[in-house]
């Protein structure tokens, strides 16, 4: 029987802080193939997340198919907007959420993970990073700050983790990443800059994908979900109609769920995939390739006879 086998190798889900979302789904479904898995979050989210564990909140989605709880080898705490620790601005460094984690950087992180497991301690990386601070603004509205901010947090940081994972990685690692169609097509209300970031991460995907795998032997690809109801993509403000316009206009009309993702992921991390890198995958029920909505075409139809 041809499977996903992940057994023996260890991944890191970069972004996950409920069990709402793709990242959590990612991080199952790679257990589920056998890996073990370990966690970033966002240092103000991270007491929530672990009292959420402890409390026994997360049960039910913790479930997998052995009947066995879904466990996370680590939890580290992660801010992706800082490379190093010197970066961390003083009065973020101090206050109430951030003075007890220690190095939560990206480099810190990486240092982290050698310590607790050695010299070549990754074989899977995923990045399910995303924030807009004006996400809720038209692009013409946008600060600088808000924009660059948007691809600081949104974009550079993957490359930020290519660069100090990727020399920390055994051999035939992989990287994988979200994205959004907002990178191609106009999505109104889908705005501060997010739809460059996510440009910018598709393009970074396929130039990292050239770099890393030359220089470290890694793979690199990302995936386009389509909209999905989470926790996180509440902020956009506008995701309930994202999801019903989709499913309106798909080829295939169920909506998404989270485990599709998951499932792509831990596909396109294991050796099943050696041959993909540089790609970006659309698992949105077909919706991309679609060029008129359904409800425009009935329309013309009618119009036409």
């Amino acid at each position: 029987m041809l499977k996903i086998d992940l057994t023996g190798r260890r991944a890191l889900v970069a972004g996950v802080a409920d069990d709402g979302g793709f990242g959590f789904a990612i991080a199952k479904a790679l257990a589920e193939a056998g890996a073990s898995v370990c966690v970033g979050t966002w240092p103000p989210a991270l007491n929530i997340f672990m009292n959420l564990l402890e409390r026994g909140k997360m049960d039910e989605s913790r479930r997998m198919s052995s009947g066995e709880l879904l466990q996370f080898e680590k939890i580290y705490p992660l801010d992706a907007v800082y490379d190093r620790y010197d970066e961390i601005p003083e009065d973020v460094r101090t206050s109430k959420r951030y003075k007890d984690v220690g190095d939560c950087s990206i480099g810190g992180l990486a240092e982290r993970l050698v310590a607790d497991f050695g010299e070549r301690p990754i074989d899977i990386v995923v990045h399910s990073l995303a924030n807009g601070p004006e996400v809720k603004k038209p692009l013409l509205e946008v600060s600088r700050h808000g924009y660059l901010g948007a691809v600081s947090a949104s974009a550079y940081s993957l490359v930020s983790m290519v660069q100090r994972f990727g020399p920390i990685m055994r051999d035939n690692g992989a990287f994988v990443s979200l994205t959004y169609m907002a990178s191609e097509r106009v999505i109104p209300g889908y705005g501060g800059g997010m739809s460059s970031a996510k440009a910018a991460l598709e393009s970074d995907t396929r130039t990292l994908a050239f770099e890393a795998g030359r220089k470290y032997g890694c793979r690199v690809n990302t995936i386009s979900g389509g909209p999905f109801a989470s926790r996180a993509a509440s902020a956009i403000g506008i995701i309930e109609k994202m999801v019903e316009y989709v499913s309106a206009n798909a080829p295939l009309t169920a909506k998404l769920t989270a485990d599709e993702v998951g499932a792509t992921a831990a596909f396109l991390c294991s050796p099943l995939a050696s041959g993909i890198t540089g790609n970006t995958v659309y698992v949105d029920k077909g919706y991309h390739a679609m060029g008129m909505a359904v409800q425009a075409t009935d329309s013309a139809a009618s119009s036409a006879s």
